[in-house]
């Protein structure tokens, strides 16, 4: 699967907001939205007139889509699969989003960031019941255990993210013990364990069109 390699800071500048791509970096005065506000090129300081509805959708959809780290074609194939499940689509969108083995591996806190969540899963250094698991779109559910590889936690990298990562929360949906690497899946998450920054009704909209 093809996927985003240029600079990533350069993508919460186009979206105006932090995205959190960069891990410790994004939490610092070096965040680029600290530091340059305006959006990427030479365009970036014009003033324009109010956006479109369209544009709304679409940059709406552009800040879900990057901060999740996903190709346009996979983004909107999860949502045509939201689409078919019973109840709210938008919900079910999110749903499917963070159920990612990348991202439960980010909000587990085993990574800074998503990108290094997926590195890490495609490195192998992560199983899922016992099981190696190096792909990141793997779907997680309830009652699953997630855990960094015995092998893989005497790796200084690894060693360097639980240390930095230590003291944070996890969303209430998951727990883990973070000295041992292990986590579990408590159950779905709702709208409620979910970013209430994005407002997915826009990306309805968007793709209903």
């Amino acid at each position: 699967m093809a996927r985003y390699t240029g600079p990533v800071c350069r993508l919460c500048r186009r979206e105006g907001t932090k995205l959190f791509l960069k891990g410790e970096r994004c939490y610092t005065d070096k965040c680029a939205i600290n530091r340059r506000p305006s959006k990427p090129g030479e365009h970036g300081q014009d003033r324009r007139g109010k956006m479109s509805d369209h544009a709304v959708q679409l940059r709406e959809k552009q800040k879900m889509r990057r901060t999740y780290g996903l190709q346009e074609r996979q983004f909107r194939r999860y949502f045509k699969e939201a689409e078919r499940l019973t109840g709210i689509t938008g919900e079910n969108f999110l749903k499917i989003l963070e159920s990612r083995l990348d991202n439960v591996v980010y909000r587990l806190n085993f990574a800074r960031s998503r990108p290094e969540a997926r590195q890490i899963v495609l490195h192998g250094h992560i199983e899922v019941n016992g099981r190696r698991v190096n792909i990141p779109s793997f779907q997680v559910k309830e009652g699953d255990l997630i855990n960094i590889r015995e092998k893989s936690m005497g790796l200084a990298h690894i060693k360097e993210i639980l240390e930095l990562n230590e003291g944070r929360g996890v969303p209430s949906w998951l727990e883990v013990d973070l000295e041992k690497g292990k986590g579990r899946v408590l159950r779905e998450p709702t709208r409620e364990d979910m970013d209430m920054t994005f407002q997915e009704h826009l990306i309805v909209e968007y793709y209903s069109r």
